[in-house]
């Protein structure tokens, strides 16, 4: 189901993972994503059932639209924030989350402000800098970049994620650290590498990493390896006293 991960003051985040639910192949099981062409219903059961395993209540859950944009809104009631590829809180109480299947989902917090965000940064999102709009959004609503912790979920890494070696360039145009060699030799992207970089350019120094590679671990979904396939859904959230 998914370790929840301590980030400080409060914050608590977790991953999702592929069993445990009840959608049936090539979704199963545990399919987070509505958008998927698994059964609506069966995906809001699943959504309960992660909820209730890691200790919220699914409807203080807030979820995007995510179209691979640089995007960011601001949300201040659970459900359906809108088409974005980020969203901020200072609301207590609700739950980010961001789903993915081979892109990186990021989770952020200044806890000590009560200040979390969430973005989903695929290719296309971190050409984009979504990551970074994520970091200027919170400090535009208190957060400070240096006392912000943000945790990468997992991805397909760098080694795994081969493109052509055009859209690698393009999207390595203003962030370097993204492009990658395959273990094949041809192009790549580093999704983890180039957001890492994107976040530190931003000023944040605590930067924690998942690390598993979505391609390479059958707990999680993965695009690349079995479209159709069902969402893991990435969570950060601040516990109220």
């Amino acid at each position: 189901m998914g370790t929840i991960v301590d980030l400080g003051h409060g914050v608590r985040a977790a991953v999702t993972e592929r069993h445990g639910g009840i959608s049936p192949p090539p979704y199963d099981s545990l399919n987070m994503g509505l958008g998927t062409g698994d059964d609506r219903e069966t995906v809001l059961a699943n959504r309960r059932t992660a909820a209730r395993n890691l200790g919220f209540d699914a409807d203080r859950v807030v979820w995007m639209d995510q179209v691979h944009s640089a995007d960011v809104l601001v949300a201040d009631a659970p459900g359906a924030v809108g088409t974005c590829d980020g969203v901020v809180t200072t609301t207590p109480g609700l739950v980010l989350a961001s789903l993915a299947a081979d892109c990186l989902p990021v989770l952020a917090a200044d806890g000590e402000r009560g200040v979390l965000g969430a973005a989903h940064s695929g290719r296309l999102g971190t050409a984009r800098g979504v990551a970074a709009n994520l970091i200027a959004a919170m400090a535009d609503h208190g957060a400070r970049p240096g006392s912000t912790t943000v945790l990468l979920g997992p991805s397909i890494c760098g080694k795994c994620y081969e493109v052509p070696a055009g859209l690698r360039d393009e999207t390595a145009r203003d962030t370097p650290e993204a492009a990658s060699t395959t273990r094949r030799g041809t192009p790549g992207v580093d999704m983890v590498a180039a957001v890492t970089a994107q976040l530190r350019r931003a000023g944040v120094t605590d930067i924690r990493a998942d690390g598993r590679c979505t391609l390479e671990t059958p707990e999680l979904f993965s695009h690349r390896g079995g479209a159709p396939t069902g969402r893991f859904a990435s969570f950060v959230w601040q516990e109220q006293d």
